[in-house]
């Protein structure tokens, strides 16, 4: 279907969940004052009419130009309406649901008739606010996690693999991953976020993918934050998906001579950042006669949609004598789909890819996030025989330029 004719059914859709939730807002409003219920239907529907027009001016408007605060904030605060909203809107067609029931079972069985509401607060009106609160309080969150994006957090795991060769006994990993520089707008947050990952004093950083958005210049104004990192046993780094950029297919029949040719650009980054970019390539970390390998494809991915330029069989050539091997690959979904079947030898896995959603729970003793439910391994460590996973959280975001719940993580892995 053509791109339009798409967005005129998303508006249309747009219109009628603004309808369908007016409806709710006028039934708990029947009790109000006349004069403070049109201010809130004036209200309403200022906001609604602003947001699509705000996404119709989308068609004639270069939004490049925009200034990048802006462009960011009312794009994901419009995106964020409309998620609470349609959360909204579940709770109301409940209703809808019951009170149709209701109907048709009067017609069938006119002897029977439905329970009345009685006193006090009636079941639509009861759910209407149910559905107003829940999505309000969604709308809250979001507008509430826009100050989170900067709350980097270390995350400490202490791993225990029997077959670690002795020197590398206490080698302290720091673990990022999902830089997306094309999001940042305040460097001096995320100076302090590149601080707190040398403070760790690590002898090695791994990082997993997703440099940039779309472009490789994104990079350019951080270069020399990420670039002032050190780790006595040197950075490794691999490409992400966002790493091949997203170009326009109508550019080129050629979509993967476009994919390598933003992937070397990207490239170029990670060697003036003094990063050894590891594209489906393997090293050995040596230390008293010792080693152990580090592993780096390029991006592998289980899920459709996604470039897959990785060859982990290539990697893993030569590799196989060393006792204890750690692999790099940005998307999490590649680890049940070949690593854990074909090369029982990798030890531990290092992933990112999936931002934890930037939106969910985590509390002790529990952890959920819409992400869960396209990645099983979506956020920390899991095990599968003597092989281990970790999935890091991201220390950027993309999208909605903010975070819920999951914040932006940097993982210290100490091997005992």
């Amino acid at each position: 279907m053509p791109r339009f004719a798409t967005s005129w059914i998303f508006i249309l859709f747009f219109l009628l969940l603004d309808f369908y939730v007016f409806q709710a807002v006028k039934t708990i409003a029947v009790q109000w004052p006349d004069k403070l219920a049109r201010r809130v239907f004036l209200v309403y529907w200022m906001i609604s009419v602003l947001s699509l027009g705000f996404f119709l001016s989308m068609f004639f408007i270069s939004f490049e130009s925009w200034h990048k605060l802006l462009r960011t904030y009312l794009f994901a605060t419009i995106v964020g309406l409309f998620l609470a909203k349609f959360l909204s809107g579940l709770f109301f067609l409940m209703d809808d649901l019951r009170r149709g029931v209701q109907y048709l079972a009067g017609i069938w069985m006119p002897s029977v008739k439905p329970a009345e509401d009685g006193e006090g607060v009636s079941r639509s009106v009861f759910l209407s606010w149910v559905g107003l609160i829940t999505g309000g309080g969604l709308f809250g969150s979001l507008l509430y996690g826009f100050g989170n994006k900067y709350r980097y957090t270390l995350k400490k795991n202490s791993l225990h693999f029997p077959n670690l060769p002795s020197a590398f006994k206490g080698l302290k990993i720091i673990h990022i991953s999902d830089i997306h520089s094309g999001s940042f707008t305040d460097k001096e947050a995320v100076k302090r976020g590149v601080a707190m990952i040398q403070e760790q004093e690590p002898d090695l950083i791994l990082f997993t993918g997703d440099l940039v958005n779309y472009k490789a210049d994104e990079m350019e104004p951080y270069l020399d934050l990420f670039g002032s990192l050190t780790a006595p046993h040197g950075i490794y780094s691999i490409l992400g998906n966002h790493d091949y950029g997203f170009p326009d297919r109508k550019t080129s029949d050629n979509l993967v001579e476009l994919h390598q040719k933003n992937a070397a650009a990207v490239a170029t980054m990670h060697e003036r950042m003094g990063w050894k970019l590891l594209r489906n390539e393997a090293v050995c970390i040596e230390k008293n006669n010792d080693c152990i390998a580090v592993l780096g494809v390029e991006n592998i991915s289980a899920k459709v949609g996604f470039p897959s330029y990785g060859n982990l069989s290539k990697t893993w050539k030569g590799m196989e004598e060393i006792p204890f091997k750690i692999l790099m690959s940005h998307d999490p979904s590649h680890w049940k789909a070949e690593v854990t079947k074909q090369y029982k030898g990798i030890d531990l896995t290092l992933s990112g890819h999936t931002h934890g959603m930037q939106f969910g729970v985590e509390i002790p003793g529990f952890r959920w996030s819409p992400v869960k439910y396209v990645y099983n391994q979506w956020a920390g460590l899991y095990e599968e025989g003597d092989q281990r996973l970790y999935v890091n959280r991201g220390f950027g975001f993309i999208g909605y330029p903010g975070r819920v719940g999951i914040l932006p993580e940097i993982t210290l892995i100490e091997l005992v």
